[in-house]
């Protein structure tokens, strides 16, 4: 008795798993660290295996737009670990650099020492007066710069 209700609970988790999974995205080509990845690239599969590690890319659309930080090879999943977004900002290019305190806002034209992502706190050159300052990489491609 005690048994069977193990079996079927087991059978019973081993479903949950493989319903709850659905599907996994896998290259169809290798994809190269740097690479942003593209829909003709990838493809849907259905998970048959409900031993599989989680963290694996479900849906093309999480994947689509993404960088490669690792070699994806073709019918494995891909982590969700092994990508990153795109860089907002690129080392050398000029930005705009803001400074806010209160109601006033000072504005100045700068150039980030590395490439950044949206939130990532970096080193920026102010360009008029060549002192270094640090900010936080904004959604609209600016630099917030932080007070001392």
């Amino acid at each position: 008795m005690v048994l069977a209700t193990i079996a079927l609970a087991l059978c019973a988790g081993a479903d949950f798993v493989a319903a709850e999974s659905g599907y996994a995205v896998v290259p169809t080509e290798i994809i190269y660290p740097g690479e942003t990845v593209s829909a003709h690239q990838l493809e849907e599969v259905p998970i048959t295996n409900p031993n599989l590690a989680g963290g694996f890319a479900g849906s093309i659309p999480e994947v689509v737009g993404m960088i490669s930080k690792r070699t994806l090879l073709p019918g494995r999943t891909i982590p969700v670990s092994g990508l990153r977004e795109p860089f907002a900002v690129k080392r050398g290019s000029n930005l705009r650099l803001t400074f806010t305190i209160g109601s006033m806002t000072i504005s100045a034209a700068g150039s980030p020492l590395q490439d950044a992502s949206i939130g990532d706190v970096i080193k920026v050159r102010n360009l008029d007066s060549g002192v270094i300052v640090s900010g936080t990489v904004m959604a609209d491609g600016t630099v917030q710069v932080m007070a001392k």
